[in-house]
């Protein structure tokens, strides 16, 4: 009789840790933030779907269903219209908002870039410093490293274009920034290394070894503002340089004997492409080449943006000297392009009414394949289950009609 009694109360000990287990298990969900969006059609990063609801918990995806299986505690919302579709990511995004990243390489500056692609409809930017000293450099990756930490900051993480560089291929970059790479630069190029980083270098100007190294530690090296020839590059690429900043502009470009950095690209079926498709740094033949060219899913595009993306003053000082917006171009004194004036969503409308790429192209060239290339699409650039819950919503005319980051909407 006593073991019975024992074992009766060794049960109700473990009914009653089982029920307080459950109670806080629901005390916890009850918290969560729940959230199902009904859009008209959606396009997941992969295909297109119908009438379908969105399910948010908080900063994540857990599921796109009918919206007859919403689960009845799921707060509704339903969008009129349009398209819904992954979240943009802008991996080269100098500026934004009125704040250039050179000049201010600060958390506050980042928040602000941030926020002025937001209100051009990207959900996270690839905060770019270009070549300048090596302290600008440091504050800019130190700066990133803090704000990539928050889901809801919009920084993925760094691109540093510069300054190992060509000097017949600087373009706006200052050639008296330009620079080998040095021991002590491997204290940055590490940090960077600790989040979504691109390092753009000319290949001709680092050692095969330097890029191995840098390719090991998880970065992503591009080669951009380079004289290189076909054979150096391919060099590079077998040390692992996997991509090419802002194709055509800033590099030996193809002929027939010397198919130069242009050609070693779209020869490559292992390496990314990042375009600027703003009808001016690339004539719309030259993007139908490389998307042609080059494998499907390895073309992706970028803004290149400066300050004045989501910004009324259409100025801003550069190196010392201003920039200017004249007819859509952003030009320093001597008329020379200095970034670009478009936002990644202007570059996805290029590539449907100049190019011919179908609407769900275009939006992955701008989500799902630079976050394949950057090594994040387990967490962006899709809306599979699991990913971050970032969101562009686009009307008929791929306007932006509503943003959502980390599963809170943003005003616009």
């Amino acid at each position: 009789m006593r073991e019975l009694r024992l074992e009766a109360r060794g049960q109700a000990q473990e009914t009653k840790a089982r029920l307080l287990i459950d109670s806080l298990f629901y005390h916890e969900e009850s918290q969560s933030m729940l959230t199902a969006l009904i859009a008209p059609a959606v396009f997941d990063g992969f295909e297109r779907l119908g009438t379908s609801a969105l399910l948010v918990e908080n900063d994540t995806l857990v599921g796109l269903v009918s919206p007859s299986d919403i689960p009845s505690h799921y707060t509704t919302e339903t969008l009129e219209g349009g398209l819904l579709a992954p979240g943009l990511l802008d991996l080269q995004a100098n500026g934004g908002g009125g704040a250039l990243l050179n000049n201010d390489p600060s958390q506050t500056a980042l928040k602000t870039m941030a926020e002025g692609h937001a209100r051009k409809g990207v959900a996270r930017i690839l905060a770019t410093v270009i070549s300048d000293t090596r302290e600008v450099t440091e504050q800019a990756v130190d700066a990133a490293v803090l704000a990539s930490s928050d889901p809801h900051s919009g920084i993925l993480g760094i691109h540093v274009e510069g300054p190992f560089f060509s000097n017949e291929r600087n373009g706006v970059h200052q050639q008296d920034q330009l620079r080998k790479l040095e021991a002590a630069d491997w204290q940055w190029l590490e940090r960077a290394a600790s989040i979504p980083g691109i390092v753009t270098l000319a290949p001709e100007q680092v050692a095969v070894a330097d890029i191995q190294r840098m390719a090991s530690l998880g970065l992503r090296v591009s080669a951009g503002h380079t004289n290189a020839v076909f054979d150096e590059v391919n060099a590079a690429i077998s040390a692992g340089l996997s991509g090419f900043t802002h194709l055509f502009n800033a590099m030996r470009p193809q002929t027939g004997r010397e198919p130069g950095v242009v050609g070693a690209a779209l020869a490559s079926d292992e390496t990314w492409c990042g375009v600027i498709a703003d009808g001016i740094h690339v004539h719309p033949a030259s993007l139908r080449l490389a998307l042609k060219a080059k494998p499907r899913g390895k073309v992706y595009l970028v803004s290149d943006a400066m300050a004045t993306i989501g910004s009324v003053d259409k100025q801003f000082r550069l190196y010392g000297e201003w920039i200017s917006e004249i007819d859509g171009r952003l030009v320093n004194s001597a008329g020379r392009l200095a970034g670009s004036a478009i936002s990644l969503v202007d570059a996805v409308r290029y590539c449907c009414e100049h190019l011919q790429v179908p609407v769900d192209e275009a939006i992955a060239m701008a989500s799902r394949y630079p976050a394949e290339y950057l090594g994040i699409d387990d967490r962006f650039g899709s809306l599979r289950p699991g990913r971050m819950a970032d969101l562009t919503w686009f009307d008929d005319g791929m306007n932006v009609k509503g943003l959502w980051r980390a599963g809170s909407r943003l005003a616009l």
